[in-house]
């Protein structure tokens, strides 16, 4: 187990989320940019359980993938399936020229995911564990 990282991983994680929160109350909204952040909180809370679990994933945007990784682990990440093939879509193809148009149900539904995805109990579990809030 690789405790540090495991804490990097997730503070990062907090970090996006927190962003993309700060930026869903700001006056204009950048809806790709929250979807975006969502995404890669997703990404980065599902390494964060991989790598404590010993499990070192490819380098991958590919939530569906990791989700994947984690649900082999334990079968509570499959309550998340449908969101990681949801957020997929705003990894990183988002970020280039126009493919997906992106509104504030897409954003909210993201925002949501990443809490589902936040407090499933083997991330909660791992927080009490290394002591992070």
């Amino acid at each position: 187990m690789h405790t540090e990282d495991v804490i990097e991983w997730l503070s990062i994680a907090d970090d996006d989320f927190d962003s993309a929160k700060i930026l869903n109350e700001s006056v204009r909204k950048h809806f790709e940019i929250i979807c975006y952040l969502c995404a890669q909180a997703v990404e980065k809370y599902l390494k964060g359980y991989l790598i404590w679990n010993d499990i070192i994933p490819e380098k991958t945007h590919n939530l569906a993938y990791l989700n994947k990784l984690c649900a082999e682990k334990d079968k509570v990440f499959e309550d998340i399936k449908t969101e990681c093939g949801i957020l997929n879509r705003f990894s990183n193809d988002v970020r280039y020229p126009h493919k997906y148009e992106v509104d504030e149900n897409d954003v909210n539904y993201s925002l949501s995911a990443v809490e589902k995805t936040k407090n499933l109990n083997p991330l909660m579990n791992i927080r009490k564990n290394i002591n992070i809030a």
